[in-house]
């Protein structure tokens, strides 16, 4: 299936169907930095693009053949990090919907924070969804049972042309791990290290984590250990000269990317990009499980 990836990032989710054996034909987002880290590691051309335009963008578009549209409009009016208000970046997810209704493609996914689903914004896309005769599948994973060796929640719409609800709930179910994906089972002794600092919100949070359980979410902030920081009750290891945090490109292998990943841009563009990505293996996830339920639903046509 040829595919594009709407507010594609650095391209963690274009990566991640990519893998599961996608074609990624277009990909877009209106944040340079990002476009440019994705053109770097990409054989296919990710382009700046304000999608807010929508009759622009359609218009952009109108000669293009795809399959499917998969992307996550920008979070943080919906996230627990930010202010909890929807204002304007909320009204990206009508856009995003507005394209889906507009275009139709036979599938598309939705990927946000897990709160989005309680949000007036999703709410006005997933009627417009409906309108435009998709079944939905709405789902919080949880990335370490799919694959990634980090606790981080993201909210799945995923919706096919003429299908029921839950179509794909089934399937998503059965393909998750029976227990959580630590760091060391992800790197084995490849850090090196067997506690790390992780900077808390607040220090009425821990700071430091075993390589033992799963990584906490990637946020899009990395720091080193601060002389404030005393240490917390629930902390796997005392602080000395030893601890420090996860570098940028372990952070980002957290997140999945490959090693060879090229990150551009400034550093705090970099930790910024990985904060904000989908894990790929939690994209690939996703789209092998896409992939199961059209082969079921390719054969169970022929069989009709």
């Amino acid at each position: 299936m040829k595919i594009l990836d709407l507010f594609c990032g650095c391209g963690g989710l274009s990566l991640g169907f990519q893998k599961a054996g996608y074609e990624i034909t277009g990909a877009y987002d209106a944040w340079q930095p990002a476009i440019d880290t994705y053109n770097a590691n990409m054989s296919h051309e990710a382009s700046l693009f304000d999608l807010s335009d929508v009759d622009g963008f359609l218009q952009a578009i109108k000669d293009q053949h795809f399959d499917m549209i998969i992307g996550g409009p920008p979070c943080q009016d919906f996230s627990s990090a930010g202010h909890r208000k929807e204002r304007d970046r909320a009204n990206l997810t009508r856009s995003y919907a507005e394209i889906i209704s507009s275009t139709k493609p036979l599938y598309f996914v939705m990927e946000n924070v897990a709160r989005t689903r309680n949000s007036k914004a999703y709410h006005v896309a997933r009627q417009m969804f409906v309108d435009a005769g998709y079944g939905l599948t709405e789902m919080v994973l949880d990335s370490s049972f799919c694959g990634v060796p980090q606790i981080r929640k993201r909210f799945f719409c995923i919706g096919a042309l003429d299908e029921k609800d839950n179509f794909m709930k089934d399937i998503l179910l059965d393909a998750m791990g029976d227990k959580r994906m630590t760091v060391r089972d992800y790197f084995g002794k490849k850090l090196g290290v067997d506690h790390y600092y992780r900077h808390p919100r607040n220090y009425n949070r821990r700071g430091v984590f075993s390589v033992d359980e799963p990584s906490m979410t990637i946020r899009g902030v990395n720091r080193p250990v601060p002389g404030g920081y005393k240490g917390h009750h629930g902390d796997t290891a005392p602080i000395d000269e030893n601890l420090r945090p996860l570098t940028t490109q372990e952070r980002s292998q957290i997140q999945t990317f490959p090693k060879n990943f090229k990150w551009l841009g400034s550093k705090t563009d970099a930790e910024q990009m990985i904060g904000n990505a989908v894990p790929v293996n939690l994209g690939k996830f996703v789209a092998s499980c896409i992939t199961e339920f059209e082969n079921m639903r390719v054969q169970k046509d022929k069989v009709a």
